[in-house]
């Protein structure tokens, strides 16, 4: 069987199959580094804010930022790989890891947790920071309406794969941990819980999903709560599958897939419902998003945004953005507000899970790695250490604040039919109208 490799446009990529790359340490080859390397890479050391990393060169010289205990080690095998890294950090580490010219000696996610807590916001509000985004958004302004593109690039990669590390029912969103224990299977049906009682379903409810993944949310919602769902979404394997899966188990009656994009969604529902889709809708698309929830919400209706998102605004990592997860952008609070606020919705509350992510990402990884050999039997060592590298780096981002994950639940504003208060999310099941 030929190996399957995912990613596109990585410079030097031109098989399907891994190679060592020419000047590894291993091989001992090319000229030391050069005072101007080496004063490239204290320097980008300094911009980073002086990482307590050992950076081992091809020839073995160790270079570290002055006066710090270095404890992670990164060995850069080559040279053009050094001045890739120089020139922009944020996209070319993860070309180089992907390729194994850069290596990391022990622990990935310690090694990207000690990144990113180096950087700190005021680095990030630097000029060359701030250049580097305006840069990124000028590039990406116009572009964002490869949504289908994008989507499939990121889905459609072949649902076997998403087999192997995720639950049974193909959840690739952030569960829930009421408490720390739960297997990754528990986790999910909790979150879907979870969500059902944010939006207090009731049996009959017409809902309206945007972007519903593998299908497991409106499965869940149509069994336990009786509600009908229309679910929208782009990805055509995870709509077959979808289909499928609610025919098997009965559901079809209840449950309607479409292939379409979110601005298709027509007719009128008592709810309104986004898991895990609004990182990919961009903020200038916000207002029309906004305008299709006015557009299909009935006058008492309500609904939830689940996403992951940032403390203020900000691009997607350059190299998540452009290899693994094209057109996403994660919102801040302010962005959202784009969508409630021109259409005079009332946010009714927001919770902050990011520590759950970073939990269901830690047994992604760990079934991820489980898995070795039957990753190695079906896709090559890039796209392995590329996917690694997303699911270690996604779990720095949580534990160290660089992301979030929101939930907004929203209704019309003259609904005042509302909790007083947010027990009836912890009460027993029978305070939830569950049939």
């Amino acid at each position: 069987m030929k190996k399957r490799s995912h990613l596109l446009g990585i410079p030097g990529q031109t098989s399907h199959e891994f190679h060592e790359p020419r000047g590894a340490v291993s091989e001992g080859s090319g000229a030391p580094p050069l005072a101007i390397e080496r004063w490239a890479l204290r320097k980008l050391l300094s911009l980073l804010g002086d990482p307590p990393i050992h950076v081992i060169l091809w020839d073995g010289e160790v270079i570290s930022a002055p006066g710090v205990d270095s404890v992670e080690k990164l060995i850069i095998r080559d040279r053009a790989t050094l001045w890739r890294l120089v020139i922009n950090p944020d996209l070319y580490f993860g070309d180089a890891y992907s390729q194994g010219r850069v290596e990391v000696e022990g622990d990935l996610v310690a090694f990207l947790e000690t990144l990113y807590s180096c950087v700190s916001s005021e680095r990030l509000s630097s000029p060359l920071f701030r250049l580097l985004d305006r840069m990124r958004n000028r590039a990406s302004s116009g572009a964002h309406y490869r949504n289908r593109e994008d989507i499939r690039h990121h889905y459609d990669i072949g649902n076997d794969f998403y087999r192997l590390w995720l639950d049974e029912n193909l959840v690739y969103t952030c569960a829930y941990y009421p408490t720390p224990s739960l297997s990754i299977e528990q986790a999910q049906v909790a979150k879907m819980e979870y969500i059902c009682r944010k939006l207090r379903l009731r049996k009959g409810d017409t809902v309206v999903e945007a972007g519903g993944g593998w299908g497991s949310l409106a499965r869940h919602m149509a069994r336990h709560y009786g509600v009908t769902v229309k679910s929208y979404n782009i990805s055509h394997e995870q709509i077959v599958y979808s289909t499928e899966r609610a025919a098997r188990e009965g559901l079809d009656s209840r449950i309607q897939y479409i292939e379409a994009d979110y601005n298709d969604i027509a007719g009128r529902y008592d709810v309104f419902v986004s898991v895990g889709m609004l990182e990919h809708v961009r903020p200038e698309n916000y207002r029309r998003l906004g305008s299709v929830i006015d557009r299909c919400l009935k006058e008492n209706g309500r609904g939830l945004i689940h996403t992951i998102g940032r403390n203020r605004p900000r691009n997607m990592n350059a190299w998540i953005e452009r290899r693994i997860f094209p057109g996403a952008c994660p919102p801040s609070l302010s962005q959202m507000t784009e969508i409630f606020e021109p259409y005079s919705f009332s946010v009714l509350d927001i919770e902050n899970l990011r520590l759950h992510y970073a939990k269901t990402l830690e047994q992604w990884l760990g079934r991820f790695d489980a898995h070795a050999e039957k990753m190695n039997e079906n896709f090559d060592e890039t796209f392995i250490r590329a996917w690694r590298l997303y699911l270690a780096g996604s779990i720095a981002a949580f534990t160290t604040g660089e992301l979030q994950l929101f939930q907004v639940v929203f209704s019309r504003p003259r609904n005042n039919d509302i909790p007083w208060s947010r027990s009836y999310l912890y009460e027993g099941v029978a305070s939830t109208q569950r049939i």
